[in-house]
């Protein structure tokens, strides 16, 4: 079973996977537990970002095949996905910090993140269609929009492993860390964004969304332009304007 241990840094929410067998597998009650913790932490007056992480050895391994198959039905699956869209729809910043092996569900769960930072031992991988299943989180969208069609269909399709130089070069992750700073760094980058303005932040992470989602360009532009026009009407641009000018 794997455990979710969560604590906070200042303005940072911090998502720990614990299991004994170091591989934190994710299975519905897992699932469930994230997807809590993540609603409180996106609640919390307090937590302007978020990092969710495995251990040095594995994000995670994703789900334990053999479990999963004895126990699944439309039901269990049904709140899986809701509980999934939970995390992947969190208003606040959302940083992934990967090292070792992220497979499967612990891939996608990686791929809903905004950001993902890893080691140069990390290795992503898609091995569903060994099972004769499809990817049922996300993989087949999210990675698409990623990182193209082609790229995609070969890891879906052959269940390739994707290093993290690949994973780096063609814009899958954010940036590749050092694994002995990594964790460092990664609540550095989430403490300054938390250090950001709050409505500003959340903002601008609805409008990228957008950009990567079925949204043409003049839309997007039209969405931004209109948003923009909001943001200098309100009052946590004109407090930081007022703070900036008194420096």
């Amino acid at each position: 079973m794997t455990e979710i241990n969560v604590e906070k840094i200042g303005a940072v929410g911090l998502i720990t996977f614990s299991s004994k067998d170091k591989l934190n597998r994710i299975n519905s009650d897992t699932l469930e537990s994230l997807s809590k913790e993540m609603a409180k932490l996106d609640i919390d007056d307090e937590i302007k970002a978020i990092v969710i992480r495995g251990n040095e050895k594995t994000f995670s391994a994703g789900i334990n095949a053999t479990e999963f198959v004895k126990n699944v039905n439309a039901s269990m699956l049904e709140d899986m996905t809701d509980n999934f869209e939970v995390i992947a729809d969190a208003k606040k910043p959302v940083i992934a910090e990967v090292s070792g092996y992220a497979i499967g569900i612990g891939f996608e769960l990686a791929m809903a993140c905004d950001m993902v930072f890893c080691s140069e031992n990390t290795w992503f991988a898609m091995p569903d269609l060994c099972l004769g299943t499809v990817p049922g989180f996300g993989a087949t969208q999210r990675l698409t929009k990623a990182v193209g069609k082609a790229k995609a269909m070969e890891m879906i399709l052959t269940g390739r492993a994707m290093n993290a130089t690949e994973a780096e070069r063609i814009g899958l992750i954010s940036r590749i860390i050092p694994l002995m700073y990594l964790h460092d760094e990664t609540v550095k980058v989430a403490e300054l964004i938390a250090s950001m303005p709050n409505l500003a932040t959340n903002t601008s992470k609805e409008l990228i969304k957008t950009a990567i989602g079925n949204t043409d360009l003049d839309e997007g532009l039209e969405i931004e332009k209109q948003v923009y026009k909001s943001a200098l009407e309100s009052d946590e641009f004109q407090i930081n304007l007022e703070n900036m000018l008194k420096k």
